[in-house]
Formats: C-alpha cells, sequence, structure tokens
C-alpha cells in the first residue's frame, strides 16, 4: 500500500497519475463512490479523499467507533492488495491536521479521527509520500513495496 497526503489543491491526484498512469481504478470520496474494494477487477487501485468518507464516520460514530471501523477497513484494503501477486493499492488524503483548531466540536473530531486514520495508514504502508506544490517527499519506504 502507498499512502500519499498533503495539502489540499497541492497536485497528489496529479502526481499519482504521473507516477502510476492512468491504468487501474479510481474510486473517490469526492464523488460519494464508496470504498468497498471487493468488486475490483483491476490491479492498480487508487482511493482517493479519504477524509470525506472519514467525515462520513463521524457524524454515526464516537471516536472509538470511527477508529474500529477504520482499522477494519483498512485490513480489507490490505487483504484485497495482497490476493494477487500484482495488485497496488493508491490511498490519497488530504492533510486537514494541521493549523488553527477547530472551534466546532463535530470538527474536532473530525480532524482528530483523520490524524489517527493517517497515523494507521502510515503505520501499514509500505510507502508514504507528502506531496507539497506538486513535490514530494517520501517519508517511509520498506524493503519490497510494490
Amino acid at each position: 500500500m502507498h499512502f500519499i497526503t498533503g495539502g489540499a489543491f497541492n497536485g497528489k491526484k496529479a502526481w499519482v497519475k504521473e507516477n502510476y498512469g492512468d491504468r487501474g481504478t479510481w474510486l473517490s470520496a469526492y464523488q460519494n463512490q464508496p470504498f468497498n474494494v471487493h468488486h475490483i477487477g483491476s490491479n492498480l487501485l487508487i482511493l482517493e479523499g479519504v477524509e470525506v468518507w472519514l467525515k462520513k464516520l463521524t457524524k454515526t460514530y464516537d471516536s472509538n467507533g470511527c477508529r474500529e471501523i477504520w482499522k477494519t477497513t483498512i485490513h480489507q484494503w490490505i487483504l484485497w492488495e495482497n490476493a494477487e501477486t500484482h495488485r497496488d493499492l493508491i490511498v490519497i488524503g488530504n492533510d486537514i491536521t494541521k493549523g488553527i483548531v477547530p472551534m466546532e466540536k463535530e470538527n474536532r473530531l473530525w480532524r482528530d479521527v483523520t490524524g489517527w486514520a493517517y497515523q494507521d495508514l502510515a503505520a501499514k504502508a509500505d510507502k508514504v509520500d507528502i506531496i507539497w506544490y506538486g513535490l514530494n517527499q517520501t517519508i517511509k519506504k520498506t524493503g519490497d513495496e510494490k
């Protein structure tokens, strides 16, 4: 799994397309697509807008519920990726955890859950990149990442 984060409108999608091409399947929370990966037949899957999907979770569950669902979701994604030898999973999420802490309780919950979720993603990912202004910085790269 390759986790890519960075600021909004900083070129994450363009960077992914440049580095992975137009092959594969894109699922986007920005287009209200669910992140159900079981039906995906291609060997490259790109999930974008993770922070939007997390915000929907915070509308229904408390932080503990969100984290449990999130950990189960990551596990399912990893199972999908490992089911075939040449599968690659790319996960893109806007970094909403910097800056001023929101005053509204629901937005603070969303920010906190997103921060925890990104920590979980980074821990499980083979590679992690941050994209700022179209430039990447690799902050994690394990031995045999895909």
